[in-house]
């Protein structure tokens, strides 16, 4: 087959009047005809022939005016340089480490992670990767910045640990990325920060650092001096932002005092509305405090002894209205839906009195005989979670301990609350320890269908009495026939909260047992592997802290 080859076309004097008809179209009016249509809109000036032909000389004076202004494009001014990373005197990660880093970041990255046969999930170990480096006092290295940035963005989780890993440089890299802002509002001991002693410098800081910058130099600030701290909070406090203005006042929970009173009484009439309640909650922890006293005063009124025969109890007349030096005292007016206004602010007010005065309302009775007292009138259920609260908010472990009761009773029976959560929360107070020895007590009694959540508040790695009931229970289970699925939630806290030193112990444990007759099908096959995983993971952080201590890895 024959090809014919057409010459090219030459410049004539009609074809550069039509470039000339097609460069002085204004390239608004192209736009206009393109988002039109040619039929409807032709520009003036553009003509074509054929039925696509005034489609095509728009296209063609696109073109042109496209060529034409990158032709006369000036360049753009050059951007500032970003200012010099800071340096971070903390000493790096072993090499062992720092692979283990890369690959842990590499595994989330892929979404490889989750449940895959008896492989540990890496993805859940890098926030105990984070805690254990931090522990040390690693410093990141500076090309895992980026991904530790990705996966604290997408995870909130990981943000307060890999935060701190990242240090200085993290924070800086954070800043030139809008995806990674969430770093400059979320960290908190992530900048180098002046000498609290170097009054110009902390207060350059404090008027033009970031947000992150200046809460970090607050706590520092604070640590030093804090009527200093609350001295710098108010050279600004009537220019900051309500968000800002809570965060602050949420600092202020750390290193709580009595010097703090009047600052958070000035706050009570902040104008928003989470400010006045969160100075209202630290005033309430303070058992000192004229805000303490005026609750106080309030909740005596409504919770009173009685006595029918030789029998003593509690009576509760609930308030009839909340009136303005009540709300002043962040005692919230409207109940959420389902709730009874009476019975509403009598939680608030008992919450907020402190736990100190009730023995001496009740005839020197220790929290565990006034806890116990039958309450008139239907109001115990309210009156003891009030109570829960109270418990928390003040840190208070002999009530907590009272309202928790004997771990062998059903939480439907306790004498405090039956919510888990809210059990979970008490447990929080007490000491680590006893935390501990509770929960596993608690499992012993009721298995662990309702531990899931006092399992989460126990300190990690889980001491050995709740490591030795957590996997009791769970062997139990597969014993039984139990629908194995039911406990894949215990199953991967074990894996992130046994000791790592257990992993011996448990390597009888996978292998796998005749299955009983009632048992859910390949119920056995499917606890096998759980433990086979539950084994491995414990070796992997094992070796894992080793990396980290730079101890030889056995």
């Amino acid at each position: 087959m024959s090809r014919t080859t057409t010459p090219a076309a030459t410049p004539t004097a009609g074809a550069a009047t039509a470039s000339d008809a097609l460069a002085s179209v204004p390239w608004e009016e192209l736009v206009t005809s393109a988002l039109l249509g040619t039929d409807r809109r032709p520009p003036a000036g553009v003509s074509g022939t054929g039925p696509d032909g005034a489609a095509a000389a728009l296209l063609a004076a696109a073109a042109l005016h496209t060529v034409c202004r990158r032709a006369g494009l000036l360049p753009a001014a050059a951007s500032p340089r970003p200012a010099v990373a800071p340096d971070d005197p903390r000493p790096p990660l072993p090499e062992a480490a720092r692979g283990r880093l890369a690959q842990l970041l590499a595994d989330r990255a892929s979404g490889s992670g989750g449940r895959r046969g008896a492989a540990p999930d890496l993805t859940e170990l890098i926030p105990q990767w984070l805690a254990t480096a931090n522990v040390h006092g690693y410093r990141a290295p500076d090309s895992a910045l980026p991904a530790l940035l990705d996966a604290a963005r997408a995870r909130t989780d990981l943000r307060p640990q890999t935060l701190e890993f990242a240090g200085p440089r993290g924070l800086w890299l954070a800043g030139l990325n809008p995806e990674w802002k969430f770093a400059l509002r979320g960290a908190s001991g992530s900048a180098l920060l002046p000498s609290p002693d170097d009054a110009e410098a902390v207060r350059r800081l404090w008027e033009e650092g970031l947000f992150a910058e200046r809460i970090a130099l607050l706590g520092a600030v604070r640590a030093y001096d804090a009527e200093a701290a609350r001295a710098l909070l108010a050279t600004t406090w009537k220019t900051e932002r309500a968000e800002d203005r809570l965060m602050f006042v949420d600092s202020l929970r750390t290193g709580l005092s009595a010097g703090d009173e009047e600052f958070l009484e000035r706050a009570l009439t902040d104008r928003s509305r989470n400010v006045r309640a969160t100075a209202a909650e630290l005033l309430s922890a303070l058992p000192g405090s004229a805000l303490a006293r005026r609750m106080a005063d309030r909740a005596l009124s409504c919770v009173s002894p009685g006595l029918t025969g030789d029998a003593p109890f509690v009576a509760v007349e609930a308030p009839h209205e909340c009136d303005e030096a009540m709300q002043r005292d962040g005692v919230v007016p409207l109940p959420p839906s389902g709730r009874g206004e009476r019975s509403w602010w009598l939680g608030q007010l008992v919450e907020a009195t402190p736990l100190a005065v009730w023995p001496g309302r009740f005839g020197g009775r220790g929290a565990a005989e006034i806890v116990g007292l039958p309450v008139a009138d239907g109001w115990g259920e309210e009156l003891h979670a009030a109570w829960c609260r109270a418990a928390v908010r003040q840190r208070d472990a002999a009530w907590a301990r009272a309202l928790l009761g004997p771990p062998s009773t059903p939480p439907s029976n306790g004498p405090g609350t039956a919510s888990l959560a809210e059990r979970a929360k008490l447990l929080a107070v007490l000491p680590p320890a006893e935390r501990a020895v509770w929960v596993a007590d608690f499992v012993a009694a009721h298995g662990l269908s309702e531990a899931f959540q006092l399992l989460g508040v126990c300190p990690v790695p889980w001491a050995p009495p709740l490591g030795r009931a957590v996997v009791d229970a769970l062997d139990i289970a597969r014993d039984a026939g139990s629908y194995p699925w039911s406990f894949s939630g215990v199953m991967g806290l074990a894996e992130r909260c046994l000791d790592p030193t257990e992993a011996a112990r448990l390597e009888v444990l996978t292998t796998t047992p005749a299955e009983p007759a009632d048992a859910s099908p390949g119920a056995n096959g499917y606890w096998t592997e759980a433990f086979q995983r539950l084994v491995s993971t414990l070796r992997l952080r094992a070796t894992m802290d080793s990396e980290l201590s730079g101890a030889p890895i056995r």
